[in-house]
């Protein structure tokens, strides 16, 4: 098997964990930050991510640590291979001073995937600017 490339997100929010973890997990505050979707905070539960340019992705909840770790699986089907993935989206919160420190991986990039790796890097670092400021006004 060929190896991988993981793209790693991390940045410190002035909010506790339980409020970051919320927004990780309700589907009405994954929609305003990530994509519309039909999560379910549930061990195997299968569901889909909607985004605005028209793409679905498949994703199954892999695990759950209530306010430390979320992982589901992010796949996207797409007739050129450049773009499909099959990936694992992994979040870690970590509770600091000043609020929580959150760690985003999506491992699964083939090496063949310049431009997909490249435009999950700049658009993980744009949802968290949207989950900042959808933490901003939720209370």
């Amino acid at each position: 098997m060929s190896e991988t490339k993981t793209v790693t997100i991390e940045r410190e929010f002035a909010h506790p964990p339980e409020k970051l973890w919320r927004a990780l997990t309700q589907p009405h505050l994954i929609s305003e930050w990530l994509m519309k979707n039909d999560f379910k905070l549930e061990l195997g539960h299968r569901f889909t991510l909607r985004g605005e340019w028209g793409g679905v992705l498949d994703c199954e909840v892999l695990e759950i640590e209530p306010h430390k770790t979320l992982a589901y699986t992010w796949n996207f089907e797409h007739e050129d291979a450049a773009y499909a993935l099959q990936s694992t989206v992994t979040f870690t919160l970590t509770p600091t001073r000043t609020g929580t420190h959150l760690r985003m991986e999506q491992a699964g990039f083939r090496s063949d995937q310049k431009q997909a790796f490249g435009g999950a890097h700049a658009g993980w670092k744009q949802f968290f600017d949207k989950l900042d400021g959808v933490l901003a006004q939720a209370e």
